[in-house]
């Protein structure tokens, strides 16, 4: 049966205060056995600040092969100790969550950690959950919980293990998924599949951006009055098609740049209610020829 264990970290020492070194192990297993102290007097500083550094040592954290065994595939979090904000969701076995904190590199996460040590202090890591049978259950969860609390909130670099197909999603959603009802378009419309950038939970402006930029598509794209966001052959949103620009011509959320030449983009809004509940969460796959690799396919639209 799978438990529920928390790694604290130890918390550094006012400067004020020095502690003498009466060890007391802790007992519970898959807990880092460090001292408890208690205040006996004080020394400087630069004294407080060296006891602190080596006790924080990530070469000196280690787990023993008996609290490996125990904790089996498992979830951890890594918490912010400045305001107790979880900003790494991460998954495995062994000392996998200790990795991090002596990771070379350059990204959010390191730079989160960095911002920590810069105020004295260091990561605390958590054990959500041990003791799982299998690494593919740590993938599910782990995902689960990235979807729980947001990616805009983490620095995880990607998103769970499938979190586009089996994340988190409303009833609604997952009705439309497996047993959703087909639909007949009457308008001009370009149906635009964005398989590569979905993931359930994503913002209405993200949404907005995957879908309407960027493509390379012909002039018959002027003739469209709606764009429906696709996914799994699935509506997942209908904009009203103002006008195209050519591509990198507007703001994106996407931190990249995406003028090119030879591609496009258009600008618009979100269709009005009636379009929306005559077509959102209906099915198009019918739309779109068997193994057909386009992102997109017109409709109503006679191309010459």
């Amino acid at each position: 049966m799978s438990a529920f264990l928390r790694i604290k970290m130890p918390v550094p020492w006012s400067t004020r205060l020095w502690a003498n070194s009466i060890q007391q192990p802790h007992e519970t297993v898959g807990r880092f056995s460090y001292p408890q102290f208690s205040v006996t007097k004080q020394r400087s500083a630069s004294e407080a600040t060296r006891y602190h550094q080596s006790i924080m040592n990530p070469n000196a954290l280690n787990l023993s092969p008996k609290v490996i065994e125990h904790l089996g595939h498992y979830v951890y979090l890594y918490v912010d100790p400045r305001d107790q904000t979880i900003f790494y969701v991460g998954k495995g076995s062994g000392s996998r969550c200790l990795h991090h904190l002596s990771e070379k590199g350059e990204n959010d996460k390191l730079m989160k950690i960095a911002s920590i040590r810069g105020d004295g202090l260091e990561p605390r890591i958590d054990i959500l959950v041990h003791g799982l049978p299998s690494a593919g259950a740590a993938l599910q969860l782990e995902a689960a919980v990235i979807d729980l609390i947001g990616r805009d909130l983490l620095t995880n670099r990607v998103g769970g293990w499938r979190s586009e197909a089996f994340g988190r999603m409303d009833l609604k959603q997952i009705v439309s998924l497996y047993d959703p009802k087909q639909i007949d378009i009457t308008e001009p419309a370009l149906l635009i599949r964005i398989s590569q950038k979905f993931h359930y939970g994503m913002r209405p402006v993200e949404l907005y951006d995957a879908t309407r930029g960027i493509w390379r598509i012909g002039p018959d794209r002027g003739k469209a009055q709606l764009a429906f966001s696709v996914f799994q052959g699935v509506v997942r949103e209908v904009y009203q098609i103002a006008t195209w620009l050519p591509a990198g011509s507007t703001f994106y959320t996407r931190d990249e740049d995406l003028k090119d030449p030879e591609r496009w983009e258009f600008v618009g809004a979100v269709a009005g209610d009636s379009v929306r509940r005559k077509y959102l969460d209906g099915s198009v796959a019918h739309y779109f020829p068997p193994n057909a690799q386009t992102p997109f396919i017109y409709v109503n639209i006679k191309q010459p």
